[in-house]
């Protein structure tokens, strides 16, 4: 019997909680530490593959993706013992995607041989930005050169090579933003990832811009302006935006991300990681300790570093379906709205959407149209009102 799971695939995402610095916009689960026991994180990450592995028996791995953090601060002999432990325990695709993020600096860039070596085949460099005065201001520890030197380096390593950028940052104006995507795109190397600075709580940003310190940021109007040019000026280089924030030519887009987007299962190891695995029939959400130290403690202690096991409803089920396929040029499938839900799309809404321009829907496929897109969360409440 065929489970929704599978229209999406099956991936692994292995959480690498550890920085060389705290970048001030950042609110993802990372923390710098002085000493780590490398050794004993990976017997725990290994516990964790095999107690995972015996409850997904019998699927194929389609991809893994090591984030963070920062985790090209391991070394090349804990990236071989974990890819070595994943490959034991499950059947992987012919066409599995190993990913790992790195950061541009010469003491990981050193290292891109041996991860390709131990069964990496697709990195990611935070780059962030091509401007060392606001490279600074993020907080990021390499100069524009180390970062187009490690990304030149990468591309000629891996099979497929992705790097970030961050726009709408502190005294950025439109034509700066022009300016630089145009360069970024003579370096890319097939796909590129570009998201809008967001200030989150609890960041430094946060806490400075609560107290008007964090001055310079674009308006509205310049957000909206960055993010159309950017849709135009990657189209006009063949980067399709196959998602909201990502661009790619032609079978460069993220194979384990695209799990995330079309609703498929996806296991998450480490502290702070997140999965959706479906269990006798059941999609349950996943969740970890957030503390590295308990979460380490956790597995050696307890075999399990999971704090939550909980099965989603059918509604739950539905709400993220639309939030994640609804991000994705190709759009959604009515048909599997329907699948995982028992309803149907509401049709006056999207009728009203269509007119609109926001949406485009037949019987096969409902996608948000480029002039939606930065709308897609208004989209989403109307598609889910009663």
């Amino acid at each position: 019997m065929t489970e929704d799971w599978q229209n999406g695939g099956f991936g692994l995402y292995i959480h690498w909680p550890f920085c060389s610095a705290k970048c001030p916009y950042c609110d993802f689960n990372s923390y710098v530490a002085d000493k780590i026991d490398e050794n004993r994180w990976v017997r725990a990450y290994i516990v964790e593959i095999e107690r995972t592995a015996s409850l997904t028996q019998g699927r194929v791995l389609n991809s893994v993706f090591f984030g963070g953090g920062t985790p090209s601060l391991m070394s090349v002999s804990a990236i071989e013992q974990i890819i070595t432990a994943v490959r034991a325990n499950w059947s992987c695709a012919n066409t599995i995607e190993i990913t790992m993020e790195a950061n541009p600096t010469s003491v990981e860039a050193g290292r891109f041989v041996g991860y390709k070596d131990a069964g990496v085949n697709r990195i990611s460099v935070g780059i962030q930005s091509l401007n060392d005065d606001d490279l600074k201001r993020l907080g990021r520890l390499h100069t524009v050169r180390e970062g187009i030197q490690a990304f030149e380096l990468a591309a000629k390593t891996f099979e497929k090579c992705s790097f970030d950028l961050i726009y709408s940052r502190q005294n950025q104006t439109l034509i700066d933003w022009q300016s630089e995507l145009k360069e970024a795109l003579t370096i890319a190397a097939g796909h590129l990832s570009m998201y809008q600075l967001t200030i989150e709580p609890n960041t430094a940003f946060g806490d400075r811009y609560e107290k008007g310190l964090l001055k310079g940021l674009p308006t509205e109007d310049t957000e909206a302006d960055m993010y159309f040019a950017t849709q135009e000026i990657a189209a006009n280089a063949g980067y399709m935006s196959y998602e909201v924030s990502n661009y790619a030519k032609s079978d460069h887009e993220s194979a384990h991300n695209l799990i995330y987007w079309r609703y498929g299962d996806y296991i998450g190891i480490g502290p702070g990681a997140h999965g959706r695995v479906t269990l006798n029939g059941t999609r349950h959400a996943t969740e970890t300790e957030l503390s590295p130290l308990n979460w380490l403690k956790s597995v050696e202690q307890n075999a399990t570093g999971e704090t939550t096991t909980v099965p989603l409803s059918r509604e739950e089920q539905g709400t993220e379906f639309l939030l994640m396929g609804l991000r994705l040029s190709e759009g959604i499938s009515p048909t599997r709205y329907n699948e995982i839900l028992g309803l149907t799309l509401p049709e006056i809404a999207i009728t009203h959407l269509a007119d609109l321009g926001l949406i485009t829907a037949n019987e096969d496929t409902l996608a948000v149209t480029p002039k939606g897109r930065p709308l897609i969360n208004g989209i989403l409440r109307e598609l889910l009102a009663d």
